[in-house]
C-alpha cells in the first residue's frame, strides 16, 4: 500500500517504535463517527481504535460499539475469498473472476431480454456506512433496465418519508444540540445512537433545569429514564396516545394559529379532525395517564427554544405506523417548531437520501410493485414484499435477484418464506464479504472487499447547519482475491457491452487535461449515447477515477454529485470556505478527496430550510386526508394485544447495547446477552412459571424455537423483546457454529403498514411456554 493512500501519525507507543493512527469512520449506525485505528504487528488486526478529535462532526466522539470493529475486520465470520457458483446439488465451487463476471452478465442479460428490466429485483445500495458501491450499483442496474430496488430502509423510514415528501417535499431532522425539548417517539438514542454525540447530548438535556424529554416507549429504556416525561404505552398502541396529544393541542388551545397562517396550508381540517379525537379514551387505550399526557404536550407547546423530534423503529415498525409519522409532526408543527434554532431543519446533501419523487407523490399515477401493488417511495418498494412479488404465479414476478451488502434472508421478514423465495428465482447473484444467509441460497456469491479494506463514505448527512461528507480511505490491505463493488460493478457493465473503449479513453484523455476538459467531453459523450448516461457511474470510475490523487478511484461518482450540491447552495458552499463561482463544486470535491478526516461541505442558516420547502406553493401541507380518514377510525378499532390465543407481543429486533445487525457475525465481540436472552416481564415470568436463564418455547404463527429467558422489570405485562443480530453462524474449529435465534424466524411478511409497507415486527403475537 503506498504512503499517499492512508493518513497516519506517528506516536511513540514506549518502546522506541513509532506506531500509525490510521484514519477512518465507525460503521455501525448512520453518524459515522470518525476514529482512528492502530493497527497491530501483523498489520490486520486492530490493535486499538479512538475517536478522531479532527473529524469535524464527532470530534473525538464514539461510543463502545466502535471500539469492537476489529470483530468486523477480522472476526470468525465465514470471510469470502473468491468468486463461488453453485452447483446443481447446492454446494459451490470457486471459479476465476473472468468466469463470474461473464457468466452473470450473460444470465442476467437472458432474463431482461425475455421478461424485460422489471423481472429483475436489486436488494441494496448501502447497508452500515457500506454506501459507495451503491452509486455503482446504479449503473448496473441501468445497464440491465432494472426498475425495481429495495433494501433495509424500505423496512423502516418510508412511511415517514412518504409524509414527509406530502407535507414538505423534503427530509427534516430535529437540532438536539440546541433544543428547549427532546421529543424521542419509539427511539432510544442511548443505545441507537444516530444524533450527533448522543449520550453526552442527552446527559445535557437531562440535567439543564430549562430542558426536557419526552419519550415514548412501553420500556423503560436507558433513554425513557433520563426523561421528564416516560409516556409508557402498551405496545403497539403509539397511534392512540400521540393523537391524544395533538388533540390536547387543540383542546387546550395550544396551536400557533399565526405561525402556521404565515407557513401552512390545509390546517383547518386537521383541527378540524382533532377537536373529534376522544382524549380520555385514547389515552385509557394507550395505557398512559391523562395528566401525564396533556403535561407532556403542553412542555411541548411551551418550548420557546425549539423542539427536536426523532422517531424511530419502535413507531416505523409498528402499527399505524405512517398514521404516527404524520401525527407526531403534527405535535410540533402545530406549535411552529420548524426552521427555528433548536427545531426541525431540511438539510443539504450529497446524494438524494430518504427523499420522495414528484413522480411517486402523485396521487392516482405512483409507481407500484407489480404483483402485491405496493408503492414505490424514495425509490424503494417495500422489502417485505419480496416473497411475494417472486413466488406468485403471475407474469410480472421478480425472476433475478441482485444483492449488495444486505442480508435480506435474515434481515427482512418471514425468514423461511424469503428463503423459498431464493430457491424459485432463474437467477441470483450475492456481493459481500462474508458468506451470509443470503448469499447460501444465491447461485453466484461474488466476494468484496471490507469496508476497511476500500475506500468509502456515508451519504446520511444530516448535520446542521454545518453538514459533513467523509471519504473514507483503506486502512488495511484487502486479502487476494476480493473486489471493491465498483470494480465488480464496472466489469459486469463492460461484459454487457455498454462501455466502447474507444469513448473510455477519450474521456480518460480528457480528464488528465482538466475538470473543465472532461466536463464537457463527459457531456458531449453521453448526449450522442444516451446509453452511457444510463451507466454514467461506471463510466466517471474508468475515466475520472484514475486521475484522483491518493488512489480514490472509487470517489468518482461523488464529483458531480458534489458540483450539483454546490449549484443548489451556493451560499452554505461559501460560507463553508469553498467561495463561489462555477469552480466551487471542485473545490469541495477536492477537499473530501484530500482529507482523510471529513469536511464541513456546507454551513446553512435557519432560512434556509424554507428555501427547501418543495411543494408547489412552498408552504407546509398539512392535511393528508388519507391519514385523517385512518386516525377517525381509530375510534372503533381493536387495539393490539389481549388475545387469548396471543398473550403476548413480542418486540422483534430490540436494540441492545451488544447488538448491530446482521454486519458482526462474531459473537466475540459482546460483552454480555452472549445468547441474545428474550426478555420478559416479571409479571409474565411468574404467570408462565419461568426465571431468568429459564428456557422457553416462544412461538409465533411463523414459527417455535427454543430460547433462553431474562426476567427485566423494565418491561410491563404482556410485552416481550428479542434482540436483532442473532441467528448468524460464524466459523469455529472450522465449523459453522451460529448464535441466538433470529428475530425473523418469528416474523410474517404480510403484518404490514398498508400505506409504506413497513413491518409490525414491534408487536408480533406470541406465547410463551415451559420446556
Amino acid at each position: 500500500m503506498s504512503d499517499d493512500t492512508i493518513e497516519a501519525d506517528a506516536i511513540d507507543t514506549g518502546a522506541g517504535e513509532p506506531a500509525e493512527w490510521h484514519k477512518t469512520a465507525c460503521i455501525l449506525c448512520e453518524c459515522n463517527c470518525g476514529v482512528e485505528v492502530r493497527l497491530g504487528v501483523n498489520g490486520r488486526s486492530f490493535d486499538r481504535i479512538r475517536g478522531d478529535k479532527a473529524h469535524p462532526a464527532s470530534k473525538g466522539y464514539t461510543c463502545e460499539k466502535a471500539l469492537r470493529l476489529d470483530h468486523y475486520q477480522n472476526g470468525r465470520g465465514e470471510r469470502l475469498l473468491s468468486p463461488l457458483r453453485r452447483r446443481p446439488d447446492g454446494t459451490y465451487e470457486e471459479i476465476d473472476w473472468d468466469t463470474a463476471i461473464r457468466e452473470v452478465a450473460a444470465k442476467f442479460a437472458a432474463v431482461r431480454d425475455a421478461y424485460g428490466g422489471e423481472a429483475i429485483v436489486y436488494y441494496g445500495g448501502g447497508g452500515q456506512g457500506n454506501h459507495l458501491g451503491g452509486t455503482y450499483g446504479a449503473s448496473l442496474r441501468g445497464a440491465l433496465d432494472v426498475r425495481f430496488k429495495t433494501n433495509a430502509v424500505a423496512q423502516e423510514k418510508t412511511g415517514e418519508m412518504l409524509v414527509m415528501g406530502k407535507m414538505f417535499g423534503t427530509p427534516l431532522r430535529g437540532d438536539f444540540a440546541n433544543c428547549e425539548v427532546a421529543f424521542f417517539p419509539g427511539k432510544n438514542p442511548w443505545i441507537s445512537h444516530s444524533i450527533p454525540h448522543a449520550r453526552v447530548t442527552l446527559k445535557a438535556i437531562a440535567t439543564d433545569p430549562n430542558r426536557s424529554m419526552v419519550v415514548i416507549d412501553p420500556r423503560v429504556t436507558e433513554t425513557a429514564a433520563l426523561a421528564d416525561f416516560h409516556l409508557q404505552v402498551k405496545p403497539g398502541r403509539d397511534a392512540w396516545l400521540v393523537a391524544a396529544m395533538a388533540a390536547t393541542l387543540v383542546d387546550e388551545g395550544l396551536v400557533d394559529r399565526s405561525w402556521l397562517a404565515d407557513h401552512a396550508s390545509g390546517y383547518e381540517p386537521v383541527l378540524d379532525a382533532l377537536r373529534r379525537v376522544p382524549i380520555a379514551k385514547f389515552c385509557e387505550i394507550s395505557g398512559v395517564d391523562e395528566t401525564l399526557v396533556r403535561a407532556a404536550t403542553r412542555r411541548i407547546a411551551a418550548a420557546t427554544g425549539g423542539v427536536a423530534t426523532f422517531e424511530d423503529l419502535g413507531v416505523q415498525m409498528n402499527r399505524h405506523s405512517t398514521l404516527v409519522s404524520y401525527l407526531e409532526k403534527l405535535v410540533w408543527l402545530l406549535t411552529g417548531n420548524l426552521a427555528n434554532p433548536g427545531g426541525q431543519y431540511a438539510m443539504t446533501g450529497i446524494g438524494s437520501m430518504l427523499r420522495m419523487t414528484r413522480n411517486e407523490l402523485h396521487p392516482t399515477a405512483a409507481p407500484v410493485s407489480p404483483v402485491a401493488g405496493a408503492r414505490v417511495i424514495g425509490g424503494l418498494i417495500p422489502c417485505n414484499i419480496l416473497p411475494e412479488e417472486i413466488l406468485a404465479d403471475h407474469p410480472k414476478r421478480y425472476r433475478a435477484l441482485i444483492v449488495e451488502s444486505g442480508n435480506p434472508v435474515s434481515s427482512i421478514a418471514d425468514s423461511a418464506r424469503m428463503r423459498e423465495a431464493m430457491r424459485a428465482l432463474e437467477v441470483s447473484v450475492v456481493i459481500d464479504v462474508f458468506m451470509t444467509e443470503t448469499a447460501r441460497l444465491a447461485d453466484y456469491v461474488l466476494p468484496a472487499t471490507t469496508q476497511y479494506e476500500k475506500f468509502e463514505s456515508t451519504f446520511f448527512n444530516f448535520e446542521y447547519p454545518r453538514n459533513v461528507f467523509h471519504l473514507r480511505r483503506p486502512v488495511v490491505e484487502p486479502p487476494a482475491g476480493p473486489l471493491p463493488e465498483p470494480e465488480i460493478h464496472a466489469r459486469i457493465v463492460e461484459a454487457l457491452g455498454l462501455l466502447d473503449p474507444t469513448v473510455v479513453a477519450t474521456l480518460r484523455d480528457a480528464a488528465e487535461l482538466g475538470r473543465v476538459e472532461f466536463a464537457t467531453a463527459f457531456a458531449e459523450a453521453t448526449a450522442n449515447d444516451p446509453k452511457l448516461g444510463a451507466v454514467g457511474g461506471v463510466l466517471l470510475y474508468r475515466t475520472l477515477g484514475p486521475t484522483l490523487p491518493h488512489g480514490a478511484a472509487a470517489a468518482a461518482s461523488l464529483w458531480p454529485m458534489v458540483v450539483r450540491c454546490a449549484q443548489i447552495n451556493p451560499d452554505g458552499v461559501a460560507r463553508a470556505g469553498f467561495g463561489d463561482g462555477p469552480d466551487a463544486g471542485d473545490r469541495v470535491f477536492d477537499a473530501i478527496v484530500d482529507s482523510p478526516s471529513g469536511v464541513v461541505f456546507t454551513d446553512d442558516t435557519w432560512e434556509a430550510t424554507w428555501k427547501r420547502i418543495k411543494t408547489d406553493d412552498g408552504l407546509v401541507h398539512v392535511e393528508i386526508p388519507e391519514l385523517l380518514t385512518e386516525l377517525a377510525e381509530l375510534a372503533d378499532e381493536t387495539p393490539p394485544g389481549d388475545d387469548p390465543q396471543w398473550p403476548l407481543l413480542l418486540s422483534a429486533g430490540e436494540r441492545r447495547a451488544f447488538t448491530a445487525n446482521t454486519i458482526l457475525r462474531d459473537p466475540a465481540w459482546r460483552k454480555k446477552d452472549l445468547e441474545g436472552a428474550l426478555r420478559i416481564s416479571p409479571i409474565d415470568a411468574e404467570r408462565i412459571g419461568l426465571g431468568t436463564g429459564s428456557a422457553a418455547k416462544l412461538i409465533t404463527k411463523r414459527a417455535t424455537a427454543v430460547v433462553t429467558v431474562a426476567v427485566d422489570d423494565k418491561l410491563q405485562a404482556g410485552h416481550i423483546a428479542l434482540p436483532n443480530g442473532f441467528g448468524l453462524d460464524h466459523v469455529e474449529a472450522g465449523e459453522r457454529v451460529s448464535t441466538g435465534v433470529g428475530t425473523n424466524e418469528f416474523t410474517a411478511s404480510e403484518d404490514r403498514d398498508p400505506w409504506a409497507g413497513t413491518p409490525w415486527h414491534k408487536t408480533t403475537p406470541a406465547r410463551l411456554e415451559l420446556v
